[in-house]
């Protein structure tokens, strides 16, 4: 059993969080499953593995479906901690069939390959303006001024949000992303059960609006599929599933952005080839994705003992895969350290894999490629005008904020 000094692995330590990718090397060549003292886990740092498991039906987002909490030797959550927990388990990322199944089928409706396609003028638009009003404003923040409102304005539009009312969807997304972090504290807990009531009270009344008068939206939608379809969601399966789309739905995306540029100004040859040829906008953003990787790990638990190199894993245990150490594995990546905005083989995970692979995948790589291209037409010599600073969390991995000029 390992601890952060052991293994350079410290979720905690600033220097770590700044740059975790040297550990993940030492990771890599400790073996393919540590385990992990101080979160109680197991680590999976190569890529085969995390690809492997993330398929793996003896592993599960949740252990309820199977076995109470005193069955599968955990402690139940304390009562305080309900209301998160009660919006975050009906979430469909959490869940596991038959219940994932069904909440998937009724929501990939609306992120089928054709309906995502239409939403791609919306979306290049909106990029277009926000960049313009930073180009107006002399530079900015990026985050704030174009990576965030963009794919908050698109999920939000999707579901039926009134624009007067997504103000609030930022901060309460934030709060309740606390609690993915490793470890959080109490005060990182109460922030995220506020978020949790004040966010499923707010679509409550939403979805009371809608059934009175629908549109075409997606809360819309699902209210149908609650009425008329064999499968329905309940009330809160509803809530819950807007509450993931709309924090999975930007989270990723707005720390991809960040993290993206801020790895284009630090390899300046690169952002040159990319402003010379547009035509690399989609491999740019693939490379980015898997550079340095927005969700830096994944958690499943073990619902039956499984082997991995020798070792057993047995039932009950937790495991962390580490998508940041898979996505620069050597093993499948040449000189992964190396940002290469022309690299074609390119399976990194930083959607995941198997049946909880991001649902809004596509919808994300339109994202981030009409605000590259925005930024890269209308912006053609934008520089970094202060060095950044990172946010403490380690799980999702991003910035505070992105200062640039145009120049």
């Amino acid at each position: 059993m390992a601890g952060p000094t052991d293994l350079g692995f410290d979720p905690w330590d600033p220097a770590f969080v700044a740059d975790p990718y040297p550990a993940y090397a030492e990771l890599r060549a400790r073996g393919r499953a540590i385990r992990y003292e101080p979160t109680d886990q197991w680590l999976i740092p190569h890529h085969a593995d995390v690809s492997a498991l993330l398929r793996d039906r003896r592993l599960g987002r949740t252990y309820q479906h199977r076995f109470s909490h005193e069955e599968f030797g955990r402690t139940a959550p304390p009562p305080e901690h309900e209301p998160f927990h009660t919006l975050n388990d009906h979430g469909m990322l959490d869940l596991e069939p038959p219940d994932h199944t069904r909440i998937r089928r009724l929501v990939s409706k609306a992120f089928t390959p054709r309906t995502v396609e239409r939403l791609k003028p919306y979306v290049e638009t909106l990029a277009n303006d926000l960049v313009a009003a930073l180009v107006r404003d002399g530079g900015g923040d990026l985050l704030a001024d174009v990576a965030e409102p963009l794919p908050v304005a698109v999920i939000a539009e999707m579901l039926g949000i009134p624009a007067g009312d997504r103000g609030q969807l930022r901060p309460w997304s934030a709060d309740i992303c606390g609690m993915y972090e490793l470890n959080p504290s109490e005060e990182t807990a109460a922030r995220a059960v506020r978020a949790s009531v004040e966010f499923s009270e707010f679509l409550r009344e939403l979805i009371a609006a809608r059934r009175k008068e629908p549109g075409e939206d997606l809360i819309s939608g699902l209210i149908a599929a609650h009425d008329e379809d064999d499968d329905r969601l309940t009330e809160q399966e509803m809530i819950s599933t807007a509450v993931l789309l709309l924090n999975a739905g930007h989270e990723a995306t707005v720390n991809a952005t960040g993290n993206g540029w801020f790895a284009l100004f630090r390899n300046p040859e690169q952002l040159a080839s990319l402003r010379a040829d547009h035509s690399l906008i989609p491999s740019a953003v693939e490379e980015l994705l898997r550079h340095d990787t927005p969700l830096q790990l994944f958690e499943r638990w073990v619902l039956d003992d499984i082997e991995i190199d020798g070792t057993t894993i047995p039932r009950g245990s937790e495991i962390a895969m580490l998508f940041g150490s898979a996505n620069h594995d050597p093993a499948v990546f040449a000189d992964p350290g190396r940002l290469d905005l022309t690299r074609t083989d390119n399976p990194h995970i930083s959607f995941s894999a198997g049946i909880h692979y991001c649902i809004g995948a596509p919808l994300a790589r339109i994202e981030l490629a009409a605000s590259t291209r925005a930024l890269l037409e209308r912006a053609p010599a934008l520089a970094l005008a202060a060095e950044p600073e990172r946010k403490p969390n380690f799980v999702m991995r991003g910035l505070k904020e992105l200062r640039v000029q145009v120049g």
